[in-house]
This record gives structure tokens, C-alpha cells and sequence, in this order.
């Protein structure tokens, strides 16, 4: 902790807190998020109200900390599937090579070429709006980052002498893979995956913006700026809020991300095949 940056570890507090501050949202919103007060529609910050209240009287601090559940839960679903998915893919790519390598860089260059963002739209409007239906279109969309940099970086491994020795050692090409290669993606791949988390959670605030997210009386940030926008020069706050969240949450992540790429450029370090062969 003392070797990370000041910048870094200011990003890891906040997003800590925020995290913290919508996982134990049900226990601590002071207001139920969906209840509608329209004697106090558009109150501006006071002591009952922290952050106002929006359109329907509903309390923008409890329906920040509701929406934060969703937002956060489903970016961080979709960052877990596209790595797994991509990761996958590219490491399968790379070790089988021949015509199973050249399929999946073909299939890989085509969801390349369509935009990310209007695939994800796309599938959603075909499925439906709602929670199954937002996490299959972000996938499906978005694993071919982590596919291309884990076809790379298994290329670069299994290029090298230790797997080689591994292999003449009578290893499975299941062992090298999960013993030898994958220890050497890790560090990459987390970085991308912490980069890629903040693009998700942009693309979730967008489709949700745009209604094709969870529907009422749920609550998500980007429902909340769809809802808010119409009276944005009365109540500021209730569309300054989930925009601000929005911000401070991708930025946190996208400068831990960088922080975690900038580290994992460093050499490989190769295991010993000759003490791990028994366990093949």
C-alpha cells in the first residue's frame, strides 16, 4: 500500500466507500426509495431531504443508493462474463491454433467492426428491456477486448522455453494452461477487466437512460437522469447525482486500471515445470 500512488490510493477510498455505501443501502437509505411524497415534489437539500427530492417526491439520496445496486451489480457481472468468455476464447485460439485459431480471430474481427454501444442497443431492443436481457446484450457485446489481449499474451507464453520443458515433462495441455499460462494473464487481464468495468458502467447509465434498463418503480442512475432531465433547472441535485456517481465511480476504476496495467508490463517470471510435473 505505501508503493501506490497518491492519486490511486485516493480512487481506491472513494470507490471503496461508494461501494460500501450502496451494499448496505437497504439498512441505511433514510427514506424507502419508491415512496412518493408530492407535497414535497423538487424540495431542494434540507434536513430530511440530503440531496431533495425529485418529479414524484421521492428521496434522491435513498434512490441513489437503490440504483447504485443495480448499476454496480450489473457492470460487474458483465465485466466478470466478458473475461471469462473472452479469456476463454483467446487462450483456446492461441494453444489450438490452425483452423479453430482462425475462426475465432475471424469472429473476433467481426464484432470488432460493429460498435460496441449500437450492438448492445441492438440486442436489448430484440430481447426486451430488463435486468437478463441488459446483462446478455453487454456480454455478448463486449468480450472481444479481453479475447484479443489474452490470444496475444498466451501466444507470447507458449512461445517460451519453460512451456516447452513442461510439455517434454508429460504435463496435459489442461495442466500448462491452468498451472503456466493463466498465472501469466492474470495480471494483464485484471487490468483490462478494471478498465473495461468503467466502459460497462457508462453503456449500462446509457441503455438505461434510454429506458431499455430496469423498469419503474426500480431505480437505476441512468433511469434517474432520464427521469430527472425535464426538471433539471428546478432540482439540479436530482440529475447532478447519478451523473456525479456515474463520473467518480468509472474514473476511481479506470485509475486503478491504468495503475494495474503499468504493472503488469513487467517480464514473465516462469514457474518450474520440474517441481509441479507430479501433480500433472
Amino acid at each position: 500500500m505505501r508503493n501506490l500512488p497518491a492519486h490511486v490510493l485516493v480512487a481506491a477510498s472513494i470507490l471503496a466507500l461508494i461501494v460500501l455505501a450502496v451494499a448496505l443501502s437497504p439498512w441505511i437509505t433514510p427514506h424507502s426509495p419508491a415512496a412518493q411524497d408530492l407535497g414535497a415534489r423538487l424540495s431542494p437539500p434540507g434536513g430530511d431531504h440530503w440531496l431533495g427530492t425529485d418529479h414524484l417526491g421521492r428521496d434522491t439520496l435513498s434512490r441513489l443508493l437503490e440504483g447504485g445496486r443495480f448499476s454496480l451489480t450489473i457492470a460487474a457481472l458483465a465485466t466478470v462474463l466478458t473475461g471469462v468468455i473472452g479469456t476463454a476464447v483467446g487462450v483456446a485460439s492461441a494453444r489450438r491454433r490452425g483452423w479453430l485459431d482462425e475462426f475465432l480471430t475471424r469472429t473476433n474481427d467481426v464484432f470488432l467492426a460493429l460498435p460496441e454501444m449500437v450492438l448492445a442497443l441492438f440486442l436489448v431492443a430484440l430481447l426486451g428491456s430488463g435486468y437478463p436481457s441488459l446483462l446478455l446484450a453487454l456480454t455478448v457485446a463486449g468480450w472481444t477486448p479481453f479475447a484479443r489481449l489474452a490470444r496475444a499474451l498466451a501466444y507470447d507464453v507458449s512461445a517460451r522455453g519453460f512451456i516447452e520443458a513442461a510439455r517434454v515433462l508429460g504435463c496435459t495441455p489442461r495442466f500448462i494452461v491452468m498451472r503456466h499460462i493463466l498465472p501469466h494473464l492474470a495480471a494483464p487481464l485484471l487490468g483490462q477487466a478494471t478498465l473495461r468495468f468503467g466502459q460497462l458502467l457508462i453503456s449500462v447509465g446509457a441503455l438505461s437512460y434510454l429506458g431499455l434498463g430496469v423498469q419503474p418503480p426500480q431505480s437505476d442512475w441512468g433511469s434517474m437522469l432520464a427521469a430527472a432531465q425535464p426538471f433539471a433547472l428546478r432540482s439540479p441535485l436530482a440529475i447532478l447525482a447519478p451523473g456525479l456517481a456515474i463520473f467518480v465511480v468509472a474514473l476511481c476504476v479506470t485509475l486503478i486500471g491504468q495503475h494495474l496495467v503499468r504493472r503488469s508490463t513487467t517480464p514473465l517470471a516462469p514457474t518450474s515445470p520440474a517441481l509441479e510435473v507430479r501433480n500433472a
